[in-house]
């Protein structure tokens, strides 16, 4: 039987069907509308701009370095150009070693390139480009060139690079700048300035390139290039140059940097001169040196052992990071502190017998005999350790501590350099924190009366000694050192002076610092530990010399060097500020192991003195007859329009090599104050230890009773040590 279509139900179903293909053709022309009004209309800027980026290229252009120059306008650290060879390892066909291997067929690539280049690799990533050759000659680059076809990834580019033309002088001042490494690279990226970084690959390391970075580094600037699919340039859009570094003018004299590193020759140690009226750092010196351009391209391993092995340590900033013993250069700040808190007056005197005994032990003075009746005046001429001994035994550690921080000893100076140790001023809280074990923590008395003649405890940075000395010798105004003394703006191309801040004004009796005063005038002459130094100096000065002891020498020992081992022999420390009644610098030296002050450390002094206010530059000579070597010749350029430095304020012309015996007198009669009369000196108001005290000083300071236990190692150190205490040396 036939079965019949049923017309109606197959229309039905075709309609339904045509009706679902219409709203899925519709559907589908709705979504590509949508999607074109989303693409062209609502994000049209956002992609537009990505399209923009994908046709132009931005490269970076990394500004030129700015210069720092001393006082007078003396290049310290400049710029020169280069090229490089430079490899891109993710542009390059095959292996990185096999290029390499062709590459020294036509240029000369060291083992020591090579395993830079590895190092460069490792810390950087693949698409980066690599130097590994810097400073080609023309000839290398013209046979490099002629062959680049074979070389895809690898480029010849100028590149500038840093330079240090006076070589090791002055190095740990001024630092040195280095390949930007992962911490540094993180902290970067972390920071505001990221994006000032593009295309820089050094930064500053130490000194002033690192505290100054910042300012040196300048603006980076760009081009915008645009580029074809494959990312080759086609054509260059626009550019926006960098901003070259702001140049900075320290306060420093490299004439006078010079002649203080030629005079301690090869002998290690730290000299620190300030001007007491603003605190610039005049003269940084920090011995021995290293030449900072070894490190510019990064350090070959045989001068890096022979840096870092060296038992002179001459990568240690002795300034900021060495610390020492102030030795009796300290005694003028007791003296001051006994005067001011009523310990003594100015009068008070005693017969001194060489010695001072407590509790059974001997603190002796290095004058066997004593130095016969001694008041306050003449301990300072003198530097009588018995007098100070006394003068801390009753004082107490505390009361020192609290007087002589004032003063800037012990915390950081506030220099504007990274890096600062604080030292040790000693202190029974300190005490306490510094030890583990309860018999460790107690203060002893015998710790107090070693104290009194810088030794013990008491560990201060040259720097610390340098500031100290330049408060005392302005009256009480400490500064925080500064040894950049302007900057360039970049707006009005002039240098702006950079101003040293005030940290503390001490409220000093004028009476009493006349007593200081005279005590320390009368060290450099007749009579003083600095006499033979100064004798016939055209100037009045103010000093103290002392020597530190490095290890302690038994009761029944007599301290002889010619039977130590060189490290044990005793340092040699000198302060010193001139004219006295007006003074302009102040400068704290140490000589490591030199033996007395007055002998190693004071004819430093005095040459340098000689030079900075009479301007007589030594012969090599007499040069070589205080160093005991030769003097380094070096050549000096001087910053002008063509470096694009403007003029530097107070600049002065160099002198003369060698100043004549006419011009020296006049000179010397321009800064020659007349000199006070013998006992001058301004009486102190009298306290409880007056003259009527002599004979009748308390018996429990000068016998026994006293059971505790004492401490009299000097330079004994805590177990548990801190960063911030510095080097102990």
């Amino acid at each position: 039987m036939t079965e019949l279509r049923d017309i109606e139900r197959e229309l039905w179903r075709f309609r339904r069907r045509l009706i679902l293909a219409a709203g899925a053709v519709i559907l589908s022309f709705a979504l590509l509308v949508g999607r074109w009004v989303w693409l062209q209309v609502l994000r049209h800027r956002q992609f537009s701009t990505q399209a923009q980026d994908n046709r132009i290229a931005l490269v970076p252009i990394p500004p030129q370095r700015g210069l720092i120059l001393d006082r007078n306008g003396i290049i310290l650290a400049n710029n020169y150009a280069a090229y490089t060879l430079e490899i891109t390892p993710s542009k390059v066909p095959g292996t990185l070693q096999q290029t390499i291997d062709a590459l020294k067929a036509i240029v000369p690539i060291t083992p020591f390139d090579e395993r830079r280049f590895n190092n460069l690799l490792a810390q950087s990533r693949r698409f980066e480009s690599l130097p590994i050759l810097n400073k080609l000659s023309d000839d290398q680059v013209a046979r490099f060139v002629a062959q680049r076809f074979r070389f895809p990834g690898v480029n010849v580019r100028a590149r500038l690079f840093r330079n240090y033309p006076l070589g090791p002088l002055g190095c740990h001042l001024l630092g040195y700048i280095g390949r930007i490494n992962q911490a540094e690279q993180q902290r970067i990226d972390d920071s505001d300035d990221a994006s000032n970084y593009l295309g820089t690959d050094h930064i500053g390391k130490l000194g002033v390139e690192q505290a100054y970075e910042s300012q040196l580094h300048g603006v980076t600037g760009y081009e915008e290039v645009e580029v074809n699919a494959t990312g080759r340039p086609v054509r260059k859009i626009k550019t926006v140059p960098a901003t070259p570094g702001q140049n900075l003018v320290l306060g420093v004299d490299i004439r006078l940097q010079k002649l203080i590193e030629d005079l301690y020759g090869t002998r290690r140690g730290a000299c620190v001169a300030i001007d007491p009226r603003n605190g610039e750092v005049l003269a940084f010196v920090s011995m021995p040196t290293f030449d900072p351009n070894l490190f510019v391209d990064g350090i070959d391993q045989a001068n890096w052992d022979a840096l870092n092995t060296s038992p002179d340590r001459p990568l240690l900033n002795r300034v900021l990071r060495g610390t020492f013993p102030p030795g009796s250069t300290y005694k003028p700040y007791l003296a001051l502190g006994a005067l001011t808190e009523g310990i003594r007056t100015a009068q008070w005197s005693f017969r001194d017998p060489g010695y001072f005994l407590f509790a059974g032990h001997r603190f002796r003075d290095d004058v066997p005999g004593g130095h016969g009746v001694v008041d306050m005046h003449k301990a300072i001429q003198v530097s009588c350790d018995v007098y100070f001994y006394m003068v801390a035994h009753d004082w107490g550690v505390d009361g020192m501590a609290k007087w002589t921080q004032q003063f800037g000893f012990g915390q950081a100076t506030g220099i504007d350099l990274l890096g600062e140790a604080k030292g040790v001023l000693p202190s029974k809280e300190w005490k306490r924190r510094a030890f583990r074990t309860p018999a460790q923590k107690v203060w002893y008395p015998g710790d107090t009366i070693s104290l009194g003649i810088g030794q013990g405890y008491n560990t201060f940075t040259p720097l610390q000694m340098a500031t100290a000395l330049s408060t005392l010798a302005n009256k009480g105004t400490r500064y925080a050192p500064r040894v950049v003394r302007a900057i360039e703006d970049m707006n009005t191309r002039r240098f702006t002076p950079v101003q040293a801040p005030v940290v503390e004004r001490i409220d000093l009796n004028p009476a009493y610092w006349e007593v200081v005063h005279g005590g320390m005038m009368a060290v450099n002459q007749t009579g003083g530990t600095a006499a033979q130094a100064f004798a016939g100096a055209a100037y009045t000065s103010a000093g103290k010399t002392g020597t530190a002891q490095v290890f302690t020498v038994a009761q029944n020992q007599t301290y002889d060097a010619k039977d130590l081992a060189h490290h044990l022999r005793d340092h040699a420390l000198y302060t010193v500020y001139a004219p006295a009644d007006d003074p302009v610098i102040a400068l704290a030296m140490i000589v490591e192991n030199a033996g007395f002050g007055g002998m190693a450390a004071a004819p430093i002094a005095r040459k340098a003195l000689d030079y900075h206010l009479l301007g007589i530059y030594p012969s090599d000579e007499e040069i070589e007859k205080i160093s005991g070597a030769k003097p380094r010749p070096v050549q000096f350029l001087y910053a002008g329009e063509r470096e694009g430095v403007p003029p530097v304020p107070g600049a002065k012309p160099p002198p003369a090599p060698q100043a004549s015996a006419a011009s020296a007198a006049s000179a010397a009669a321009a800064v020659r104050p007349a000199p006070p009369a013998a006992g001058s000196a301004p009486a102190a108001k009298p306290t409880a230890l007056d003259t009527d005290a002599v004979g009748r000083y308390p018996t429990v300071a000068c016998s026994g009773g006293v059971r505790a236990p004492l401490f009299t190692r000097f330079g004994a150190r805590p177990d548990v040590t801190d960063d911030s205490e510095g080097v102990r040396l």
